[in-house]
């Protein structure tokens, strides 16, 4: 069973940063993403990274202000955020499925956290 835990969600104002961590337990998996919903929205991609950290993919919504990273011995995934706008407000997600590898494809991902809520004031 893998298990995810979500941390590092806050209130920040726009063009700030937060940080959001996602600390994974039992078996390793092929691909984590994290996925974030606003509410009356569906779920949406944001990043997505590979079990060894060197394969990436991001929406083109974040390209360029988020990054994802992955670090092994803590079994850890995070996101760092930049340049946050106020359409990034959301509840965030960390996913892991053992298929793929930083899949885009939110419905390969089987394991999902509770999620961390991000808003972003103007």
């Amino acid at each position: 069973q893998v298990q995810l835990v979500e941390s590092g969600g806050g209130l920040v104002q726009a063009g700030g940063a937060l940080s959001l961590s996602c600390a994974a337990s039992g078996r390793p998996c092929t691909s984590y993403a994290w996925v974030r919903q606003a509410p009356g929205k569906e779920r949406e991609f944001v990043a997505a990274v590979s079990r060894n950290g060197i394969i990436r993919n991001y929406a083109d919504s974040v390209k360029g202000r988020f990054s994802i990273s992955r670090d092994n011995a803590k079994d850890t995934v995070y996101l760092q955020m930049n340049s946050l706008k106020p359409e990034d407000t959301a509840l965030y997600y960390c996913a892991a499925s053992d298929y793929g590898s930083a899949s885009r494809r939110t419905t390969l991902y089987d394991y999902w956290g509770q999620g961390t809520q991000v808003t972003v004031s103007s």
